[in-house]
């Protein structure tokens, strides 16, 4: 590597990496350190002696050291010795890399752009192509140890707000039975709706959580965002949804708990 590149590496402020946990430990290991993010940019293709990694890097040999000794310990890096110089030390990556961050602010989708999105994700033909992927990638990403409920809960909430124009009505029992038929309609599972005080929202056939692993804990973040931008917007005022059964924590169906945080708040109940 020239000095040209060096510079290129100095000024160029490398993603934060994602790298899997090793040795039957479950979970990842996120390395935001400029300086091991870029010994890490160089041993992605190829193996480095230490010195190698000194000259590229233009740190001191003690400050590379303590980078590779961390590295080493969190199982991400490893070394071998030279077979023709068993002094010298050769690196090598040995986790496995899940995926980067950017460090850049998040880009916006113009919002028509979304909504398109949107609208043929739920208009799939191949539902159950599109049902394995989730699936895959969701276990996957469990195994690993990566959290996506907030980023899931986040995307129900926006699916919420871009179909309730088409399912509000001002009968309440009419806008029920609409969530029920649109839930049904998409293969996301038979809905049924208990409403007062708390409004109950229970699934069976859940199309978020059915194959996924038991975890002890909820996993129907994109149904709950979904289901609380919905009753948020008919009900003009913040609702806070809770669930309190999922096939992940051993339940026969999903149920949730819609609560108003408005103490005034006058139940929603079925209609004579």
């Amino acid at each position: 590597m020239d000095n040209n590149n060096n510079l290129e590496l100095e000024e160029r402020e490398p993603p934060i990496q994602i790298f899997s946990k090793i040795d039957g430990k479950i979970g990842v290991n996120v390395v935001k350190s400029p300086v091991k993010l870029t010994i890490l940019s160089m041993l992605k293709n190829n193996e480095m002696e230490f010195d190698e990694i000194v000259k590229n890097t233009g740190k001191s040999k003690s400050t590379i050291s303590v980078h590779l000794k961390s590295l080493r310990e969190d199982g991400i890096v490893s070394y071998k010795f030279d077979p023709n110089d068993h002094r010298k030390k050769i690196f090598y990556i040995k986790s496995r890399c899940l995926g980067e961050i950017e460090a850049a602010e998040p880009v916006e989708l113009e919002e028509r752009k979304i909504d398109f999105l949107i609208d043929n994700i739920l208009n799939e033909t191949n539902f159950q192509f599109s049902f394995l992927l989730f699936h895959t990638l969701r276990s996957t990403l469990i195994q690993e140890g990566i959290n996506i409920d907030p980023i899931l809960l986040d995307t129900g909430r926006h699916i919420g707000e871009t179909i309730y124009e088409e399912l509000k009505d001002d009968d309440v029992n009419v806008f029920a039975d609409n969530i029920i038929n649109f839930w049904k309609d998409n293969g996301l599972g038979e809905l049924t709706i208990k409403l007062g005080d708390t409004i109950e929202i229970t699934s069976v056939d859940c199309f978020e959580c059915g194959l996924l692993p038991k975890t002890g804990k909820p996993a129907c973040f994109l149904d709950a965002g979904i289901i609380e931008s919905l009753l948020a917007s008919y009900l003009k005022q913040v609702v806070e949804v809770t669930e309190i059964k999922c096939y992940t924590m051993g339940d026969n169906c999903c149920t949730f708990l819609v609560e108003p945080t408005d103490e005034e708040f006058i139940p929603l109940v079925e209609s004579e």
